[in-house]
């Protein structure tokens, strides 16, 4: 499950860029979501690590 983590900042990253090209907005414009979709997936990711280490 852990090799998937990777996948997950992939996915949004994608969704924004498909959301920002259908809306009219460049990728700059949308830097602040990018950094904001990293931020949940470090947190994200960092707890499912902790309960991994924490369950076993």
């Amino acid at each position: 499950m852990i090799k998937f983590f990777f996948l997950v900042p992939i996915l949004m990253c994608a969704i924004w860029v498909w959301y920002l090209n259908e809306h009219g907005y460049t990728l700059k414009e949308g830097l602040k979501g990018f950094t904001y979709i990293f931020i949940f997936n470090a947190i994200l990711i960092g707890f499912f690590v902790t309960m991994i280490f924490v369950t076993k």
